[in-house]
């Protein structure tokens, strides 16, 4: 934590200098401090040497400039980079409690955020297209239920393989976050400002409205959102986006829900991602991350997306092996439990 603030050159000559610096926490795949520029608090991140440190450094400052033409602003103001040094300068904006009822603000904030590259030219967008589940995926996913000794019905990997076609398809060219996890929003009170852009993309908006009913995928904090509040947030989703865009949200959420239990990966923190078969790993260990353990992670999905499907004709046999799944993940863990349904205080 003692690491000295690298204030460039670049970054004085156009905002002065830095004082009162003080190193904030933050992921291993950056630094970021707390500093003052003329008496005004801002901030200060550097992405850390890595091999993906460029790309996720260029990500980062591509779609926090999309996302400025967002009024009211859904992201704090980029005032500086220094691409060299991999720095960029935000505005310090303070973050407050959430209130109990944060999710209907967040849907509605997330849905401007990606709308705001619903319209610009495609060399502007300048994100990489988002990267769904793979075969990988699905092969891993219908191993585990052979290992479990859950039944899979004939046609279920052609259904599957279906999915995947209809996800590597789906319409829709929005500013997706990549991370959209409680703790990236930042509740102010003129509205939600998202951060840590390092793994944006474009791709179909309801990927990320699936957060909400699967748990929050990829974040260390898993909630299970009450069904109310769900299908309040959803609904301010599909509001805000109608009156950025003229339309309703474009895609198949049920689509993007199932898309995520299929994704291993989603049950480990990003350090981990893509250097096992991790749904291979859960039938003889268990492990925490944030407020749940894997287990409980793949219950809660499998439980989601079996209710999800039972009324779709496309997807009724991943239905019936989600439920089939789950049941046998019960029988055979007992103790396995629910997701918290409120957000830790410190996200």
């Amino acid at each position: 934590m003692a690491t000295e603030l690298p204030f460039t050159d670049v970054l004085r000559e156009r905002l002065g200098p830095a004082r009162r610096a003080v190193r904030l926490g933050s992921s291993p795949r950056s630094r970021v401090w707390r500093v003052e520029l003329g008496g005004v608090p801002a901030v200060v991140k550097q992405a850390v040497e890595s091999a993906d440190a460029d790309e996720r450094y260029a990500r980062e400052v591509t779609a926090l400039r999309l996302a400025a033409r967002v009024a009211p602003p859904v992201v704090p103001r980029l005032l500086g980079t220094d691409p060299g040094a991999r720095l960029l300068v935000l505005e310090h904006v303070e973050h407050r409690r959430p209130s109990p009822d944060w999710v209907v603000g967040y849907a509605s904030a997330l849905a401007r955020l990606h709308a705001a590259a619903s319209s610009a030219p495609v060399e502007e967008a300048g994100l990489p297209a988002w990267q769904g589940p793979v075969r990988a995926d699905l092969d891993a996913f219908l191993a585990l239920a052979g290992r479990l000794g859950v039944p899979v019905p004939d046609g279920t990997d052609a259904e599957l393989a279906a999915l995947l076609r209809r996800l590597g398809t789906a319409p829709g060219r929005a500013l997706l976050h990549g991370d959209p996890c409680p703790g990236n929003d930042l509740h102010t009170p003129d509205g939600i400002r998202f951060i840590d852009f390092e793994q944006s993309s474009l791709g179909n908006g309801l990927t990320e409205l699936a957060y909400l009913r699967m748990g929050f995928p990829t974040c260390w904090c898993v909630t299970d959102t009450p069904g109310p509040l769900l299908r309040e947030a959803e609904a301010a989703y599909g509001a805000a986006w109608e009156a950025a865009t003229g339309g309703a949200p474009p895609g198949d959420l049920v689509d993007a829900c199932a898309g995520w239990l299929l994704r291993g990966d989603a049950l480990v923190q990003r350090a981990h991602r893509g250097t096992a078969d991790h749904l291979a790993r859960l039938p003889e260990e268990d492990w925490t991350w944030g407020t749940v353990t894997a287990r409980q992670r793949l219950a809660y999905r499998l439980g989601v997306v079996a209710r999800l499907t039972a009324d779709r004709d496309d997807l009724h046999r991943l239905g019936r092996v989600a439920g089939a799944l789950r049941e046998r993940m019960l029988g055979r863990w007992p103790a396995l439990t629910a997701p918290p349904r409120e957000r830790p205080e410190d996200a």
